[in-house]
């Protein structure tokens, strides 16, 4: 027995034993002598997962008793959903959809499909189940990306040359107690840890990017850069 009919099979078995019926059903082979007819109604649904699967049941006659105890606000699909569920696990991970009822048709007939008869003690068929799987391709893998080079690492950041940052000068820095901060007035002199003359730090989003003097331009404070600080892990 191949694969699929092995899993084929186990759909089967899954499946019959979650039938609404009154008396236990047993999976056997189909023989198309005794099989439904064209215009039998059918309950339809299709599996999507790594093997997808159409999932035919015609079950009027088995599920009769169920049916009529169950009230006119359920459907064959209603009643037949959690055996058909039960069918679809044995296929692995995946998504069944809404069961539809329509007339068989020559389903029964499709090559690419495997029927069962589901049979009673005497072994006459009550029901019957047919799976139609297609094993679905694995995607190909993409290849990975090439290491981005130095001209397109450039290229990249040239299309951001219009947007603006903001540079802060900071001369230097001190700490003091919140009590000294709340004591603060016209005229404290606070002193920093830097040497007068010393080179101004000049940040962007508080990352230091250069050193420069303090320079004044047209009545205007002004920063002259003299050192490009590297990034880390740059050349």
């Amino acid at each position: 027995m191949t694969t699929a009919i092995a899993t084929a099979q186990t759909a089967a078995e899954q499946l019959v034993a979650l039938l609404p019926t009154t008396a236990p059903l047993t999976v056997a082979p189909f023989d198309a002598a005794s099989g439904p007819d064209a215009d039998a109604q059918a309950v339809r649904a299709h599996f999507v997962g790594s093997t997808s699967a159409d999932l035919v049941v015609v079950a009027d006659q088995a599920i009769a008793a169920a049916m009529a105890d169950a009230g006119d606000d359920v459907t064959a699909a209603d009643a037949l959903r959690p055996a058909l569920e039960a069918a679809a696990n044995t296929l692995g991970a995946g998504v069944l959809d809404t069961a539809q009822t329509e007339p068989l048709g020559e389903t029964f007939a499709d090559p690419d499909i495997d029927v069962f008869a589901l049979v009673d003690e005497s072994g006459e068929a009550q029901a019957w189940f047919g799976i139609r799987m297609r094993v679905n391709a694995a995607p190909a893998s993409k290849p990975a990306p090439a290491p981005a080079t130095v001209s397109s690492e450039r290229a990249r950041m040239r299309l951001l040359g219009d947007v603006e940052l903001v540079l802060t000068a900071e001369i230097g820095r001190t700490r003091l107690p919140m009590r000294q901060v709340l004591e603060l007035v016209p005229g404290t002199v606070l002193e920093l840890d830097r040497a007068a003359g010393a080179p101004a730090d000049v940040m962007v989003n508080g990352r230091l990017v250069a050193r420069g003097e303090v320079v004044v331009v047209d009545e205007d404070y002004g920063i002259r850069i003299s050192e490009i600080i590297a990034p880390e892990g740059g050349q």
